[in-house]
């Protein structure tokens, strides 16, 4: 696991979600302050300054967001509440204090048009209210801030009984279904959580400021996952669907494409994000406990 450095302490926002679940097993060198919305409120700006005052952490990882695409779309004033003026509250006690600060954000910055994966250099576009949320929290942070990463994770991956993504999902419906319709003309790039963190650690110890993709290599579609679900799990009786996402009618505007490219990462042999289905592979078998192969 990667060592950062001389940074003996970590303050976490959404420390209980799919990625904070893995902090201290990655960063177990460190101490781990791990807090959610029940310990820290990021909204609240006094006590994001009180909490990062009193714990006089080297780095903050911010992970707490407003995450729900459909419900940021319906909710417009609590996605930007928590997505902007939270992550606001975070970069001003970041700069008063001289304190490293790790972003998560997201592909749904990029309007899904293009036909090859994303880049860190290519235009930004977001379609949807979620999205452009993200968008506008990473100006806020490179404007204000110089050490800083900005990482875009692609579909995330994790969590083991805290997954409610797409992959918990299937895989909880697979064992109780015959037949599972999945999506075949939307794309993406899967970031599992772990690895996700593993590399962040190794990108802050070469100190190399700025914005990065980090997601596992290969672009798919929740079709591709679906079947790879179902290769790894055994679960050979579930019959997957190919459909159109026009069957799942969703609030939210979704691009045809949120794949990303680690170029940043390559560009300074750090690209350690394995191939999609190695990811999937170990998630499901080694830390996924809700459907066992049949």
């Amino acid at each position: 696991m990667p060592k950062i450095n001389s940074i003996t302490r970590i303050l976490v926002t959404g420390g209980s979600g799919m990625v904070g679940s893995y902090v201290k097993q990655v960063f177990n060198d460190a101490e781990c302050i791990l807090t959610d919305l029940a310990d820290l409120n990021i909204c609240d700006r006094d006590s994001v300054m009180i909490a990062v005052e009193k714990t006089s952490p080297g780095l903050v990882l911010h992970l707490a967001a407003a995450t729900d695409v459909d419900r940021c779309e319906t909710d417009r004033d609590w996605a930007r509440k928590v997505n902007v003026t939270g992550t606001e509250n975070v970069v001003s006690a970041c700069k008063n204090n001289g304190v490293k600060l790790v972003f998560l954000s997201s592909a749904a910055v990029f309007d899904g048009s293009k036909p090859l994966p994303y880049i860190e250099a290519d235009k930004t576009g977001p379609l949807n209210f979620y999205g452009k949320t993200k968008l506008e929290a990473e100006g806020i942070i490179a404007s204000r801030l110089k050490d800083y990463f900005i990482i875009r994770a692609g579909w995330m991956v994790g969590g083991g009984g805290k997954d409610v993504k797409f992959v918990g999902k299937i895989a909880r419906m697979m064992a109780g279904s015959n037949s599972i319709k999945a999506v075949n003309d939307k794309f993406g790039s899967l970031t599992y959580a772990k690895d996700l963190l593993a590399c962040t650690g190794k990108l802050i110890e070469r100190g190399s400021p700025g914005l990065y993709h980090m997601a596992n290599h290969g672009m798919v579609s929740r079709y591709d996952i679906a079947l790879e679900i179902k290769n790894i799990l055994g679960l050979n009786k579930v019959e997957i669907v190919p459909v159109s996402s026009s069957v799942f009618p969703l609030p939210a505007p979704r691009g045809r494409s949120e794949a990303m490219e680690n170029s940043r990462l390559k560009e300074i042999g750090l690209d350690g994000m394995r191939n999609w289905k190695d990811a999937l592979r170990d998630y499901l078998l080694n830390d996924y406990s809700g459907v066992s192969a049949k």
